[in-house]
């Protein structure tokens, strides 16, 4: 999630070599050749680290790629029955999967998928963990409990797990050593595109608040939020910190990452179809804010258009509408050399990750196609165009 404070920042990714000159839009395109960069990096911080890296698909769940992606990353991380599934069937690693809480009719289908589970409360774990554990006895599923370290490095509330008042984890005062029987491993989450110093720092706090429990764990899951990707993140004091803490406590250690994985990896081209006059130039897109890129107005942030400035920086300005009768579905104003004209094409930056995961057919707008780019050839492939039965299947 992109976003426009100093802990969310747009990332200083390259545009990417692509012709759309031919292509129908809106559409997302990821290019192949940056996602195996990403995907190389991960694979380092793993090998080096001695730890693995796992894909969680809240951020990133583009399935036709998960081969690839299962060639450098020991498997998923999953916050749903639909996501294990997904990610058992299309990759076929590792399956972590966390949720808030886990429904009673799901929990077996769950079990069934997962080889790591991780709960969010004692009160679950009581009252669901015997049919868990007999569950996923024979494949050997092991259970773990989120923790919450009660220490915020995200600035933005709405995405700080650590809040106060979060529902997400246990914290220390609500801690039980005396029904860990059946917890293998503890899980921390609490980043939103941070870097190293921030993990390090949160690292600091998890000990402090949860050593009497970490003496009785075999592993430890770090969670997302890490911006390993982003070109000025510290990878050598990631490998650092994880070596440190393997050495010191012995246990196995998790990354799950999402953004990281897709981080600069992809675009959204969209078209002009019209352009109005109201007390600013208005050009009318066929892509959305709030349906297809739905953290410009969530989080909120301004995505980066290749040949595009900020309003008044070039010639000719005008505010960027989007596609659906919500009146602030708007993505920002901005200036471009010149004049733009009903057919020109716009490419949004680095739209791979939390976008086709959250973009909802809000207005029956059409959901863009999913193509991939080969950059050795520089050949485009559309893997998925969405129509009217893709709505008519999300209602009755």
């Amino acid at each position: 999630m992109t976003g426009a404070s100093a802990v969310h920042a747009p990332p200083a990714t390259r545009p990417l070599d692509i012709d759309v000159s031919g292509v129908e839009t809106p559409v997302y395109i990821v290019d192949l050749g940056a996602l195996r960069r990403n995907l190389a990096i991960l694979a380092d911080v793993q090998a080096r680290g001695g730890c693995k890296v796992l894909l969680a698909l809240k951020g990133f769940a583009m399935w036709s790629v998960f081969p690839l992606v299962g060639e450098y990353l020991s498997g998923i991380a999953a916050s749903s029955l639909a996501e294990a599934r997904l990610g058992r069937e299309e990759m076929n690693k590792e399956v972590h999967v966390y949720a808030p809480a886990f429904a009673p009719d799901e929990l077996a289908d769950i079990v069934g998928l997962a080889d790591h589970l991780v709960w969010n409360s004692f009160s679950q774990w009581e009252r669901l963990g015997a049919a868990a554990r007999a569950a996923g006895a024979a494949r050997g599923v092991r259970f773990g409990m989120r923790v919450n370290p009660e220490h915020s490095e995200v600035e933005v509330a709405l995405y700080d797990p650590a809040a106060p008042g979060s529902r997400l984890g246990v914290p220390r005062g609500q801690f039980r050593l005396d029904a860990m029987d059946g917890i293998s491993g503890l899980h921390f989450h609490t980043l939103c595109e941070l870097g190293a110093d921030a993990l390090e720092r949160t690292l600091a706090a998890f000990e402090e608040r949860f050593a009497p429990a970490l003496e009785r764990v075999e592993w430890v899951n770090f969670g997302g939020g890490h911006h390993i990707t982003r070109p000025d993140y510290d990878v050598d004091r990631l490998v650092g910190l994880v070596q440190d803490f393997r050495r010191r406590r012995g246990v196995e250690v998790y990354l799950e990452p999402g953004e990281a994985v897709a981080l600069g990896t992809g675009v959204l081209v969209a078209s002009v179809l019209d352009i109005v006059h109201n007390q600013v130039d208005i050009a009318l897109l066929d892509t959305s804010a709030t349906a297809h890129m739905p953290d410009v107005l969530e989080m909120p942030y301004r995505p980066v258009i290749e040949g595009a400035g900020a309003p008044g920086e070039h010639a000719h300005t005008y505010r960027l509408g989007g596609l659906t009768c919500l009146a602030g579905d708007v993505i920002g104003d901005y200036s471009f050399p010149r004049p733009l004209a009903v057919g020109d094409k716009l490419v949004f930056r680095d739209m791979a990750h939390y976008t086709m995961v959250k973009n909802t057919t809000f207005n029956g707008v059409r959901l863009p196609s999913i193509a991939l780019h080969d950059p050795a050839d520089h050949s485009i492939r559309v893997v998925r165009r969405f129509g009217y039965h893709d709505y008519r299947a999300r209602l009755s």
